[in-house]
């Protein structure tokens, strides 16, 4: 029996990340190399980790990533970016909660409304 795969890519600056998501104990693989090995800052670890603690799937996936492109930070931003719509794939019911923990203007140039008083 073949386990069930989501597939999704995700970008940022010059980084390309081609993630699967396969259901498991919660091991990430980049690059045939664990987590820990590949980034070295714990800031980048936690970048790639948080979909996955935002929508407490932790231990529910392993992640498997072919990672290309840009440097460091980067490529933890393009892992994160492809972990996210992974997990929209698998559970679409994860969206709205992914959605509000993006961070930036609401629009191209829509800034929140200013008040003075």
């Amino acid at each position: 029996m073949a386990k069930t795969a989501f597939i999704a890519t995700g970008r940022r600056k010059k980084s390309v990340a081609r993630v699967r998501l396969v259901p498991g104990t919660g091991t990430v693989t980049i690059n045939r190399r664990d987590l820990e090995e590949y980034f070295g800052l714990e800031t980048l670890k936690m970048i790639v980790r948080a979909p996955m603690t935002l929508t407490n799937t932790l231990e529910k996936y392993d992640v498997l990533v072919n990672v290309y492109g840009g440097g460091t930070t980067g490529q933890a931003g393009a892992i994160r970016h492809g972990i996210a719509r992974a997990l929209c794939v698998a559970q679409p019911d994860l969206r709205p909660e992914l959605k509000k923990a993006k961070y930036g203007l609401k629009a191209a140039r829509r800034a929140p409304q200013f008040s003075k008083r």
